[in-house]
């Protein structure tokens, strides 16, 4: 029997990592991965496939319309696999709004939904949308599906989700929604696998990468997270200010004189890391240099991540298990040990040579907190989540 696969499309604000995988007994398994970073000239398709790894220069520019991209993208995945035999796509969306509250295949109808979502995630949305449509002109024949970061919070309470503003503008959707979701649900059930004790005890995970963020979850379920309306609430990021005061904005704009769109500018790709450092977006540079500035940026991010973990851990009513994954929570020490540090009032006790290894629990064994690392795999859910769909659609 001929071999069935599934490409799964994980877009950022500036890169987009593509998972193949096999579709065998209903399930999928990863057979490849990799990755377009929009951010480097020329463009480069980063291919990893088993142990060898590849990288290949495109000749496409990108730009607003990615059909030529991925065009030569599947031109080099066919000279390791047989493209052929992709039966499906699934996609990573951002923002699912109220509209969205799990996975779908995507018609014409839900285009256009996923498309009205837009203002809520500028910055994400229309690259969701680009490579959908790019697959469409490409590969009209294959179905696609949708899984929404939102969606994994749509469980959090009416309190968690309201901000206090006039009730009428909570029914035209100005609330918390949370983002990250994918990664947060593949932890919810990476620790139900663990253990049932683990999948239902009070638990915190911090989603530290470029984009940060950070999710109470109780038995299994979103209960509370630090984004809110957007993708730049929160924790600060790389180039995101994460939570400001309002007044700042005014401030901005009344007093500054600036425009909205030099505002906007700011506060998702002048901020966070770069902004408080004034040396880099990456929290590995700044780990690295002597600088003042750098060691006062990665201060300020650790005091925030621990600070908006003792809120979550309010909400769920304490803690039992804090988990860091995503890039910088997977393999930055140096950031974990401050975090922890912040968090002995907790109970939180390190275990400094479990953390220097990146070892999956990194408490000592008196801790009052089980902290852990764990390796997160969005395009999984992404993979998982489309053949549910295509199995309904059956």
């Amino acid at each position: 029997m001929k071999e069935k696969l599934l490409l799964t499309f994980n877009a950022g604000s500036s890169t987009v990592k593509i998972g193949l995988f096999l579709r065998e007994d209903g399930r999928a398994r990863r057979i490849g991965k990799g990755m377009i970073d929009f951010r480097h000239k020329p463009l480069t398709f980063h291919l990893v496939e088993g142990p060898e790894v590849f990288d290949v220069p495109l000749e496409a520019e990108g730009g607003d319309v990615l059909h030529e991209v991925l065009d030569e993208t599947f031109g080099w995945l066919a000279d390791h696999f047989d493209i052929d035999a992709v039966t499906a796509v699934g996609h990573r969306v951002v923002h699912g709004g109220d509209v969205f509250a799990g996975p779908v295949l995507i018609d014409d109808a839900a285009l256009s939904d996923i498309a009205a979502l837009t203002p809520l995630a500028p910055l994400h949305q229309p690259q969701n949308l680009r490579l959908i449509e790019a697959i469409r002109h490409l590969k009209q024949h294959l179905p696609q599906t949708a899984s929404f970061d939102t969606a994994f919070h749509r469980t959090q309470s009416a309190t968690v989700q309201r901000f206090a503003i006039p009730r009428q503008y909570f029914d035209q959707g100005i609330k918390r929604y949370g983002f990250h979701g994918l990664s947060y649900k593949y932890i919810a059930g990476a620790l139900a696998k663990i253990g049932p004790d683990l999948g239902k005890a009070r638990t915190v995970v911090a989603h530290l990468g470029s984009g940060a963020s950070i999710c109470a979850i109780k038995d299994g379920l979103s209960r509370d997270s630090s984004m809110g309306f957007s993708t730049i609430d929160g924790i600060p990021m790389a180039t995101r200010s994460g939570a400001l005061d309002p007044g700042v904005i005014f401030h901005f704009m009344a007093r500054l004189g600036l425009t909205r769109e030099e505002v906007e500018d700011i506060v998702y790709h002048k901020s966070g890391l770069i902004g408080l450092s004034g040396i880099s977006a990456d929290s590995r540079a700044l780990l690295e240099s002597s600088a003042a500035e750098a060691a006062e940026a990665i201060d300020v991010f650790t005091f925030r991540i621990a600070g908006e973990i003792a809120r979550l851990s309010a909400t769920i009513g304490g803690l039992d298990t804090l988990v860091f994954t995503a890039g910088i929570g997977e393999n930055q020490p140096p950031v974990r040990r401050a975090v922890c540090e912040r968090l002995a009032f907790l109970g939180v006790e390190l275990d400094e040579s479990a953390n220097a290894a990146n070892a999956p629990t990194i408490s000592t064994t008196s801790s009052s907190v089980r902290v852990m690392v764990i390796e997160t795999d969005e395009e999984q859910v992404i993979a998982d989540e489309a053949l549910s769909v295509l199995q309904q659609e059956q």
